[in-house]
């Protein structure tokens, strides 16, 4: 019987989509796996994949449609001797999109009604994950959606499916990690703010002027959203410091001689992103979030880094920061951010942190104050390095590369004098950068 293909939701927090390009056209066949289409969400392109097989009878959504709203119809599905004759003579049936492709159906698999529609059809709506190794944990589509909703972590569950692949079963059985979800929640408004002024009202200030008007996309709402919200919210205070960089670009030009044969090449930012996950563990009570009605004290470092991409901004989470080596957060930086621009980064890929970086020295900004990105606890603005006169050890009138640093800090979480033994911590490791290694 004819099924139809719903749009799916790739993020635990998505209602519509961008119908961004299909790769499949009416009349061809394809199997669970093959990619369907590309959907983009307000922060990435994502491609979504096929789990039952049939051919493909009618498309329903044009490429290039902007705000398809979660499981609407946009393809139709048949099977094999249905031809597209049949779509009108019987209506298509929505399949179970969770009906794992590991097991056949049963009692404890059965696709489970809501709102009295059956769940929707095939998607792919989390990337398959992997481990610290980098290699690819294998997981059924709705195992992967489960664990997204349930907060799970995948590398710590074992699959009971062939060939140890995670299965329905493993992630409903797993214990939830309420708290995380929670905190990501509680991090994604849903739509913008309504305006204190009108459009049209603002529109007819210029009446008689020439203007070019551009629309927001989703990326520029959901911006515009957090920013309010974290404005209006967040009890914001700041912190200054200038740190001295001399012996870190010496140590750093003496690293990168090292490593150049091995084609690393470590950036002051690199040094700055692990002299931060140091600091959240040398000040521990500052590694946290605020989660509403409670604190999160976190184990891990998890740094997240402002990356600006044409139209907005990505902040893609390094992972256990604190325990990776120089290149390796080099290594996974470059890739975070080169896949930012193209945005092609997965949500669990920007999602969750409890710190950010935002480096705009780079563009010759002496010094600025970033507002703080839900849930973080607090966020290190960090401006140019320059030459400036300073008064050395000896009392004696020197030169020195000075930076400028403003930690926004949220004082639900972090009280000031906390706030100010972070930013010592973090200073402490970029005046004395060996420190960090040892």
């Amino acid at each position: 019987m004819a099924t139809e293909i719903l749009m799916p939701a790739l993020s635990p927090t998505m209602e519509e989509g961008t119908l961004a390009k299909w790769l499949v056209k009416e009349g061809d066949e394809v199997s669970a796996g093959d990619l369907l289409a590309e959907i983009e969400t307000d922060k990435a392109t994502m491609e979504f994949e096929a789990v039952d097989e049939g051919i493909i009878g009618k498309i329903l959504i044009d490429e290039g449609s902007e705000g398809v709203k979660v499981n609407t119809a946009i393809a139709v599905l048949l099977e094999d001797g249905e031809s597209a004759d049949d779509i009108d003579a019987a209506p298509a049936t929505k399949k179970d999109n969770a009906k794992d492709a590991d097991a056949p159906a049963t009692k404890d698999n059965a696709p489970e009604a809501s709102n009295g529609k059956d769940t929707p059809a095939t998607t792919k709506s989390i990337p398959a994950p992997q481990d610290a190794d980098g290699k690819r944990i294998f997981a059924s589509p709705l195992a992967r959606r489960i664990a997204a909703d349930k907060g799970l972590d995948l590398t710590q569950i074992k699959g009971s499916g062939p060939k140890g692949r995670i299965v329905k079963a493993d992630v409903e059985s797993a214990k939830p990690a309420a708290a995380q979800k929670a905190a990501a929640e509680s991090s994604a408004p849903t739509a913008a703010p309504a305006p204190s002024v009108s459009a049209d009202a603002v529109a007819a200030m210029y009446e008689g002027r020439e203007y070019e008007e551009i629309k927001l996309d989703g990326m520029r709402k959901i911006i515009a959203a957090r920013l309010t919200e974290a404005k209006q919210t967040i009890p914001h205070f700041y912190l200054r410091r200038d740190i001295q960089l001399d012996a870190l670009l010496a140590f750093r030009s003496q690293l990168n001689k090292q490593l150049e044969a091995r084609g690393v090449k470590l950036s002051v930012n690199d040094f700055i992103i692990k002299a931060c996950a140091i600091a959240l563990q040398q000040v521990p009570d500052a590694n946290a979030v605020w989660a509403g009605d409670r604190v999160l004290k976190m184990k891990a470092s998890d740094v997240a880094v402002a990356v600006a991409i044409e139209g907005g901004l990505f902040t893609p989470v390094l992972q256990d920061a604190e325990m990776r080596s120089l290149s390796s957060l080099s290594a996974q930086m470059k890739d975070l951010a080169a896949r930012a621009r193209d945005r092609k980064l997965a949500p669990h890929e920007y999602q969750g942190g409890s710190f950010a970086v935002s480096n705009l020295g780079m563009f010759g900004i002496d010094n600025f104050d970033a507002v703080i990105n839900p849930p973080h606890g607090a966020i290190l603005a960090v401006g140019a390095g320059v030459k400036k006169p300073v008064v050395n050890g000896e009392g004696a009138l020197d030169v020195a590369t000075v930076m400028s640093v403003t930690l926004s800090v949220d004082h639900r979480v972090i009280d000031g004098a906390l706030g100010a033994e972070l930013l010592t911590a973090i200073k402490d490791n970029l005046e004395n950068p060996m420190s960090m290694l040892a």
